[in-house]
């Protein structure tokens, strides 16, 4: 997973500058959406999905946003300035109008656009997997954010409190009724049989961008893939287990709170589909 540093490059609207309204509503209220878009040879992966996801969010949202070329070119020209690298897009709803959560309707969307610098992963890493934990912080249910990357981040903030060992990858979260939905910044899948499955997001949790290429490419090479409630006996039932976000691309689990797994057939033959796509920088 990434680490901790500060931007190379920070533009607010367009411009370069390292502030944002005070009165500005996502410092408020986490109104707001936001990518992280992985950018090889400054070229940004998935962009074409990345942007969809976003005008989805904006929909539900009722948040007016800029034109799509417009952040699609911002995106660009950032990615172009670095041979690898992330670039973190924050589109919120912008300074508030009036005090207090009503939406006045005049309000005008804040873009902020991040670029970080993106160190290679450790290959082995996607050999041999990772280790994860299970977090004790239960993600609350609310079908109206379901899916969406909206800016609120506390849940996870406080999952990713709960280690320090540098050797513990990631923390699988359970919804407040017991459903697995993903880890604190990754989705999860599991294999069972010759099935792929997936936790559906009908009531928490972010519907990612590798998520979706990966159930696309299960489909394209025949492989039974479904979005299902799923729970702790079937994540102990499992027999293949694996993490999904536009950075990691695809990454096995070797352990799950110390209990080995090990990446199977299924596994292997979806990183072998993606290995391309990830290495191109595919738009779509």
């Amino acid at each position: 997973m990434p680490g901790d540093e500060a931007p190379q490059e920070l533009w607010v609207d367009g411009m370069e500058r390292d502030a944002v309204p005070a009165l500005d509503r996502g410092l408020h209220y986490g109104d707001g959406l936001f990518e992280t878009i992985a950018c090889i040879a400054g070229r940004p992966r998935f962009l074409s999905l990345h942007l969809a996801r976003l005008a989805r969010g904006c929909e539900r949202l009722g948040l007016a946003p800029p034109a799509p070329e417009v952040l699609r070119q911002e995106i660009r020209r950032l990615a172009a300035r670095a041979q690898r690298g992330i670039v973190k897009l924050i589109l919120t709803r912008g300074a508030a109008r009036a005090r207090g959560y009503r939406v006045t309707g005049t309000e005008q969307a804040t873009r902020i656009a991040l670029r970080y610098r993106w160190e290679p992963d450790d290959p082995q890493l996607a050999l041999d997997g990772v280790r994860v934990r299970i977090a004790a912080l239960r993600l609350g249910e609310n079908p109206a954010l379901a899916g969406l990357k909206h800016c609120n981040r506390l849940e996870q903030v406080l999952a990713r409190r709960e280690w320090s060992d540098a050797g513990v990858a990631e923390a699988l979260m359970f919804s407040s009724t017991g459903q697995l939905i993903s880890g604190t910044m990754s989705n999860v899948f599991l294999v069972q049989g010759a099935r792929l499955r997936t936790p559906r997001l009908d009531r928490c949790g972010v519907a990612g961008i590798m998520r979706s290429v990966v159930l696309r490419e299960a489909a394209a090479a025949g492989i039974a893939a479904e979005e299902t409630p799923l729970d702790r006996s079937d994540l102990e039932g499992a027999a293949e287990l694996f993490l999904t976000s536009a950075l990691i691309g695809l990454r096995p689990v070797r352990s799950v709170e110390g209990e080995s797994r090990s990446p199977g057939a299924v596994t292997r033959e979806l990183q072998r589909r993606l290995a391309p796509l990830l290495a191109a920088s595919a738009d779509g």
